[in-house]
This record gives structure tokens, sequence and C-alpha cells, in this order.
């Protein structure tokens, strides 16, 4: 038996736990009578008594080591096991599966609570209703606004007011460029996603469309608007896990006027008329001169839809935030090919990687430096195929050319002149006629117009037949201008000095 404390730890214990000490100035000294020889033997039985009390605390102590007869040991009471979550443990108690479980004290009427870990879930944000402000800044310094209809109460202008109603629906034949939907539980008031007017004014987000207009306000969407708007098709069923903005149609118009209109012209489609005309807007003026709008067609509202192909402009070099004067300089341009412009597309990169590879071959015009040889390395293109030499023996007859006048002839007498003339074949005549190439044997005899037999030329109508004639004489007498080395470059067998380079004839 474990070994039961004392009375006499009791009273210390006691002690210990009585109230605050007084302080010194509440103590009062007490009065110390005269003491008396009568007194003697009055002193000396309170240090008896005190003496009896400290010889009974080892008594007592002795007595709590072993097992007292007057305080019987009472019986083990039974321990409830509590419910956990998860799998049991490892190493159960002997006595795991008879010891009782305890019952929740809850309320049935009381919801059920929900497992696992708070915190955030998923990319939606945390589940539940959100907290809705009343009030939001609309400036730099501060300035607060109140919220009335999921959009900030900004002052009225009474000629604006004539273009849009309450509910966001436009007046005068206007159309939005962005789509518009209403959202369950919030009337037939106009919503738009918050990424496409983004897109549709120059920004690449909708948090710097929203940092930037702070008259704006961002609504986020719960589970159940989400869900009726993935069954209405307004976003697909990818976003269910996502935060979705959306922001009010009519103070999307109020921020922008004519921007966010089909074909808007400056005042005619602005909210806020009288604030333009103080800037000195040119009234009628286009809004966007960018946006590809044709009267009498239906409008593209999709080319601001994410999904419809409007993200790349996240892989493009455009700016985040739209420029001043609205031209955007793009460092590399990604445009979505569709049906109706891949033809275009295709004959601009054609056009493109023509002036690349022009651009290269003008460049290897000038010569590539060989470091192996020493030498400046031209494309084939650029020598020639064939030479043909001529001996002039009069050189002070007259030449015909301004470029190579005649020459005296004390200077042909004492110098060698060579003159060079490069001349191209005429048109229509085929590469294979004049290109030195090597060629298999059974193609050897192909080269021109000649090669062709009399029998195909016996089925040729007499147009056609007196069109090859006229070909095939030109070929001819470009290949007369070239005949073989010995004749056209007026090589000879070298002569060999025996003196110098003995040989033996055989």
């Amino acid at each position: 038996m474990p070994r039961r404390p004392g009375r006499a730890a009791a009273k210390r214990a006691a002690a210990k736990l009585e109230s605050t000490p007084r302080a010194l100035e509440e103590i009062e000294d007490e009065v110390m009578p005269d003491a008396d020889a009568s007194d003697g033997g009055q002193q000396a039985e309170p240090e008896e008594q005190e003496n009896e009390e400290s010889g009974a605390e080892p008594e007592e102590n002795q007595e709590s080591d072993g097992p007292s007869a007057k305080s019987p040991t009472p019986p083990p009471q039974p321990v409830i096991r509590r419910r956990r979550l998860g799998r049991p443990p490892k190493n159960r108690p002997p006595d795991w599966d008879t010891l009782p479980i305890e019952t929740p004290q809850r309320d049935p009427n009381d919801p059920p609570r929900r497992r696992g870990r708070g915190g955030w879930r998923g990319r939606g944000g945390r589940k539940g209703a959100s907290y809705q402000p009343t009030q939001q800044t609309i400036d730099k310094e501060g300035n607060m606004m109140d919220i009335v209809d999921d959009e900030v109460a900004l002052p009225e202008d009474p000629e604006g007011e004539t273009k849009v109603d309450k509910n966001g629906n436009l007046q005068g034949g206007r159309e939005y460029r962005c789509r518009t939907f209403t959202v369950a539980g919030r009337g037939n008031r106009l919503y738009m996603l918050s990424t496409e007017p983004a897109r549709c004014v120059g920004f690449r987000d909708s948090y710097l469309f929203f940092t930037k207009h702070k008259r704006l306000y961002k609504i986020i969407v719960d589970d159940d608007e989400k869900r009726d708007m993935i069954e209405r098709e307004i976003i697909p069923h990818s976003y269910k896990g996502r935060a979705i903005g959306i922001v009010t149609a009519r103070s999307v118009f109020r921020e922008f006027g004519a921007l966010i209109i089909v074909g808007g012209k400056r005042i005619i489609d602005d909210y806020e008329v009288a604030k333009a005309r103080a800037e000195g807007v040119v009234e009628g003026e286009i809004a966007d001169p960018n946006d590809k709008f044709v009267e009498g067609e239906e409008y593209n509202k999709n080319q601001y839809v994410a999904w419809h192909g409007a993200s790349a402009v996240y892989h493009s070099g455009a700016p985040s935030v739209p420029t001043q004067n609205g031209k955007i300089d793009i460092k590399k341009r990604r445009v979505n090919v569709t049906d109706v412009n891949w033809q275009l597309e295709h004959a601009r990169e054609a056009s493109r990687f023509n002036a690349e590879i022009s651009a290269v071959r003008r460049s290897n015009l000038n010569g590539v430096y060989d470091v192996h040889t020493n030498m400046m390395q031209y494309p084939a293109i650029m020598q020639p195929t064939h030479a043909r030499f001529e001996q002039v023996m009069d050189s002070s007859a007259p030449t015909g050319s301004a470029r190579f006048p005649p020459l005296d002839t004390k200077i042909a007498r004492n110098f060698k002149i060579v003159d060079a003339y490069m001349e191209t074949p005429p048109a229509g005549i085929s590469s294979a006629v004049y290109e030195q190439r090597e060629v298999p044997s059974f193609l050897a005899e192909f080269q021109g117009l000649g090669a062709v037999s009399r029998d195909v030329l016996e089925e040729l109508p007499s147009e056609c037949r007196e069109a090859f004639e006229k070909a095939l004489d030109k070929e001819n007498s470009w290949k007369s201008k070239w005949g073989p080395e010995s004749t056209m470059t007026h090589r000879r067998p070298p002569i060999i000095d025996a003196a110098i380079v003995p040989y033996s004839k055989v």
C-alpha cells in the first residue's frame, strides 16, 4: 500500500494555504509583562506540551507506514474509456475490450460537428458564411464609402443615369463587351466575372484590376451560388474548388464608361459625362481603337473568357497594366489560332520565317572567315560554274564599254591585263544545264531539254512543240559557249624540259 500522509503534514499544508500575511504596520507590539517567580512553573508547562506534540508526530508517521485499521482501502473505481478517433492503439491494456465506453453528453437536436482539421480548405477559402463589409476605401487618402446593393454608393451623374438602370441594364441599344448574368439569391441585378472586364480594359488579372480601381467592389460567391453558375454553364465544372470573384455590371460601366461598351464612343457612351467634358475629352472619339467591331455582326464576347483562349495573355510579353496611349509594345506575340484567322496567321508566320532566312543568307554574302585555312569562304551561289578565256589581239581597239576602255599598247606589252566578265544564264534555262554536280550514271543523260525523246515530242501540239523548240535552241546556244577546257580555257599539255625533269620513253 502507498504511504498515506499524516495529520501533521495536513496541518502544515493548511498553514501554507492561509490568507495573505498582514503587513508589518498592521501588527501591534504585544505588551510584555514583568516575569515573576511564580510564573516559572507555568512557562515550563507549555514547553513540555510542545515537546509532547513534536514527539507525537514521528509516532503518527510511523503508524502511517503500515496499514491502518481505522481507514480501510476504498474499492477501485471503474475506468471509463473515451472513444477516440482513428485506429485503436497497438499495445492495448488487458482490460481494453471490457472497459465501458463514455457516451457523448450532447443535445441530440444540435447539428453534428464536422470532423477533420480546421483552417483553409482548398482554393475556395474557408467554408461557410464570409464576412461582408459595409464600407470600402475608394482612394489613397483612405476615404470610406458605404456598400449598397453589392457596389460602392458613389454620387450619381444625372446624364449617366439615363444610360443604365439600377440593375445594370444598358439603355439606348448599348451592349456590354463582356458577358453578364444574374446570380441566384441576388435578384435581377447583372454581374460579370471579375477576370473578363479586367482583360477587356487591358489588365492581365483581376488583382490589379481591383487594386488600381478602388471604387469597384469585389464579391466572392459562396458554394450555392457557384453550383448554380456551374449548372448554367457560366463557369466550367473545374472551377468548383476556386474562389470566384464577381462584380456588378453597373459599377463597371460607371467606372469605365464607353471602354466597356461595344463600339463605345467617348461622352456619348460614358457615365460620368460632366467629368469627361471637364477633362477636355473629344466627343464621339472611339474609346478603344484596337477593339475589333463590325457593325451588323454579333460581337465576340468569348474573347475575354479564360477557357476560350483569353488566358494566352499570360504567355505574352504584354505589360500587366495598360499604357496611357493605348498602344501595347508586345515583345513576344502569341495569337490564338482559330478556324477564322488560321490562314492569315499562317501567311504571317511564313513571311516572318522567310525574312529571317533572307537576313541570314544576306549576312553570308559578305563571306565567312575560316580559321583553319585563314580564308574567306563564300557561298556556292556566288562562285562561277564555268570559265572561258578569250585573247584580245589589239588592246587599243574600241570595246564599247565605259567600264573597260581601250588600253595603250605600251601597257598591254609590258603588263598582263585580265578583264573579268560575269555572265548569267538567260531566264528559262534549268539549273541542271549549267551547274556542275555529280549525278548518278542513269541520270547523266537527263541534263536539260535535250534529254527529251522524240516520241514525247511527237505527241505535243504544234504550239507546245514550237515553244519547246525555242527553249531548246536557247539552251543549246548557252551550252555552246562552254566547251572543253582545252579550247575554251586555252589549256595545253605541259612542256617538260628533259634537262630539268628527266624521263624515259617506254
